[in-house]
């Protein structure tokens, strides 16, 4: 679930409706938990298509004094941009409470699932997002927000492409590579052209298992690539995009040139 300006209207109660609690008479204390070892996505970037629904899997640790119990209290993750969990610009928090287990009399260790829909995405919200930790006591309506545990890059994914011509071609004639870089417009539910970009030729001789780069060429306003290389020997030729700090890296299926 996605929150923008109507975060700031909740109070008492946490996103998701499966965190949902009474509301209570009087202001009550809010659980005197804190959250600590915040992982999420086995610590890689959560990356999402044009249209896809991604789920990532979260776990953390839970301290608490020897003298509270846990049975009442329901935590989650939440994954933000701005200054807080709580109130945030963008917001999402597991899709129910976190699984947790006893560690000993003071902590628990938990885990949880927490669902991102790209439909539910403008671009701009590509970049780095922050952790945090949401906790709600099931009896009195409190909450308990956790901000700033760390963070972890989301990316709208890029797709590439590499088409290498004349297929076969002679040995010392020109090679003309020709390809398409695109990203995931969330807003839109497409990809769509990303240009200006430096995206790299590489080469695998026929046998072997590594690409070298040939060269360096920028992609278009279209997102089309275009180059020329020199005819040498028979192997694979892809396009590969190093990625940025909202789009995805990619390396494009190679191309085989058989050199005569």
């Amino acid at each position: 679930m996605r929150i923008r300006a109507t975060v700031a209207a909740v109070s008492g109660a946490l996103a998701l409706s499966a965190f949902a609690v009474p509301a209570a008479h009087a202001a009550p204390a809010a659980p005197n938990v804190t959250f600590s070892n915040m992982k999420v996505n086995g610590g890689k970037a959560i990356t999402l298509g044009a249209t896809s629904t991604v789920k990532v899997k979260a776990t953390y640790t839970v301290t608490h004094p020897a003298t509270v119990s846990m049975s009442t209290i329901l935590t989650g993750p939440v994954l933000y941009r701005g200054t807080s969990a709580k109130y945030a610009d963008t917001q999402v928090v597991s899709d129910d409470p976190g699984t947790c287990t006893k560690v000993n009399s003071t902590t628990v260790s938990c885990s949880a699932t927490i669902t991102i829909p790209a439909g539910e995405l403008y671009n701009s919200d590509a970049g780095t997002w922050k952790k945090g930790g949401v906790a709600a006591d099931s009896k009195t309506g409190a909450d308990k927000w956790q901000s700033d545990l760390g963070t972890v890059p989301v990316r709208r994914a890029a797709k590439l492409t590499t088409d290498a011509a004349p297929e076969p071609v002679s040995k010392g004639k020109a090679i003309t590579v020709t390809g398409k870089l695109t990203r995931a417009d969330w807003s839109h539910g497409t990809y769509a052209a990303f240009g200006g970009q430096s995206v790299k030729l590489q080469f695998r001789k026929a046998g072997s298992s590594t690409y070298t780069t040939v060269k360096t060429v920028t992609s278009s306003s279209t997102g089309a690539l275009k180059t020329t290389v020199t005819a040498g020997s028979d192997g694979y030729y892809r396009y590969s995009f190093a990625g940025t700090s909202t789009t995805s890296a990619v390396s494009a299926t190679g191309d085989y040139v058989d050199v005569r």
